[in-house]
């Protein structure tokens, strides 16, 4: 009969059932035993797989709602860094004349209120020595260049002890273009280069600016040196020599200038803290004809930002109020968040200015920022107004990045609140809730491998019952054929 033979197959493995399950549909029950595995296996895992995936759904969002949170601290922080960096908040200085000097604020300096008279009488210059022409073809003796560093005056020369000399070697053959090449890269200070001229070419060497940065020049050529060579010595200069083959175009000096009328001298045409809240960058003379200097005022700048800042606060205190809503919060009663809510609601009362003299502002509650009830923020601008004008050096101070500040403030406050090695930080639930979700991820993977081999064991079962329920269906066609045939012979 065909049916033994169509029940031998259920030792093969259950991948092969359920394949001929499903393509023998109708045949023993007539059930749809793939089907009714599959479902079975379903309804066994589906109170876990449920809770899982409703456990990964809600860390996905707490994720979403803790890293935005840190985003928005970062964003601010970077807004307020730009702000403060553009200069806008503090008062600038900026000079009448400005073919005399250029002005600009200190490192850190918030600038001051009163204005400065500037007369520059001499600018600080290096010295200059020019060396006799040479034809363009002409080569050097290899040997040695010693400078020396001090004080020309003159025909005399004192030496800086402070200032070491250099000793610079030079290649047999070398050109002067090379051998400026040699000076520039020795990094002492001095600068070489070629210029052209009429008769050949020369060597150009330039020192720094500054009295005392002066220097003399000895040479002497190696004794192997080729004898077609022009003599180092022709690159030589000493103040206190009867004539030198070198010539001195300008001698160094120091920047002579009077600020509010009081003579000063400077090594540098740059001068940083020339007085408080003032740097000069000197370009020119004005002798008898003093300009000004004088500081803009950013009052306008500040109040603007005080501003904005209430309206970049506020709407992260929304945010973060939704977030931890007990009712439609994913982050009630979470660490970081609640770290964020208290450094927020400390942030108008904190001193953060805390080497501020009296009457100074020290807190932003001094510049009229309050907190209110729901952690909102509201600006006092007439409170402002009033610190602005009566102490407006001391706010403008409060907009620099020195230690202190509300840049400091901010940054320091996001600084611990994003940072991943403190567990009670924002980056702290994130990495946390990241943590959570791969491990949920985990069980949930292993929950569908235990559904699908609950479904191929069931699916292996059924074929067997299967099996056996169309062997015996099969047996009783077989009866009742016989029997009807029986019945037919006898009649």
């Amino acid at each position: 009969m065909t049916t033994t033979t169509s029940t031998t197959s259920t030792t093969t493995d259950s991948a092969s059932l359920g394949s001929q399950l499903a393509t023998a549909l109708g045949g023993g029950t007539g059930i749809d035993m793939t089907a009714l595995a599959t479902n079975i296996a379903a309804a066994e895992y589906a109170g876990k797989t449920s809770t899982i995936t409703s456990r990964l759904d809600k860390v996905a969002v707490q994720i979403s709602e803790a890293s935005q949170l840190k985003s928005d601290l970062l964003s601010l922080q970077s807004s307020l860094s730009s702000l403060i960096d553009s200069g806008n908040l503090l008062p600038s200085p900026s000079v009448t004349n400005s073919s005399v000097a250029s002005a600009s604020l200190p490192l850190g300096s918030s600038g001051s209120s009163t204005p400065y008279s500037l007369e520059v009488t001499q600018l600080a210059q290096p010295q200059v020595l020019s060396s006799a022409s040479q034809s363009a073809s002409a080569t050097m003796k290899g040997g040695t260049l010693t400078f020396n560093f001090g004080t020309v005056s003159g025909s005399t020369f004192t030496a800086d002890a402070s200032h070491a000399s250099a000793a610079i070697t030079i290649p047999d053959g070398a050109t002067l273009a090379q051998v400026a090449g040699r000076i520039n890269a020795a990094g002492i200070g001095i600068n070489a280069y070629v210029a052209t001229n009429a008769t050949g070419q020369q060597l150009v060497i330039k020192g720094s600016e500054g009295a005392a940065n002066g220097f003399t020049i000895s040479a002497s050529d190696d004794s192997g040196a080729a004898a077609a060579g022009t003599s180092l010595a022709t690159l030589a200069y000493d103040p206190t020599a009867p004539s030198n083959p070198t010539t001195k175009v300008q001698g160094s000096t120091n920047a002579a200038y009077k600020l509010d009328g009081i003579s000063r001298s400077a090594t540098s045409n740059t001068i940083t803290n020339a007085a408080p809240g003032l740097s000069l960058k000197l370009t020119g003379t004005n002798s008898g004809n003093p300009t000004t200097i004088t500081y803009s005022d950013p009052s306008s700048s500040i109040t603007s930002t005080m501003t904005n800042l209430v309206t970049a606060l506020n709407s992260l205190v929304s945010e973060m109020n939704t977030d931890m809503s007990a009712s439609t919060g994913s982050l009630y009663n979470d660490s970081g968040a609640k770290a964020m809510s208290k450094a927020l609601g400390q942030l108008a009362s904190k001193v953060i200015m805390s080497s501020a003299a009296s009457g100074e502002p020290k807190t932003l509650s001094d510049l009229g920022l309050s907190t209110n009830k729901d952690g909102t923020f509201t600006l006092d601008t007439t409170k402002l107004a009033a610190a602005l004008s009566s102490n407006p050096s001391g706010v403008a101070a409060m907009f620099t990045k020195g230690a202190s500040g509300v840049y400091s403030t901010f940054f320091n406050m996001t600084q611990s609140l994003t940072t991943s090695t403190d567990p009670g930080s924002l980056a702290g639930s994130v990495a946390r809730y990241t943590k959570l979700q791969t491990t949920l991820g985990e069980q949930q993977t292993e929950i569908a491998g235990l559904q699908s081999s609950l479904r191929d064991r069931l699916i292996t079962q059924y074929a067997a019952a299967n099996a056996a329920v169309a062997t015996s269906n099969s047996t009783l066609t077989y009866l009742k054929n016989q029997i009807a045939a029986w019945n037919g012979s006898n009649g």
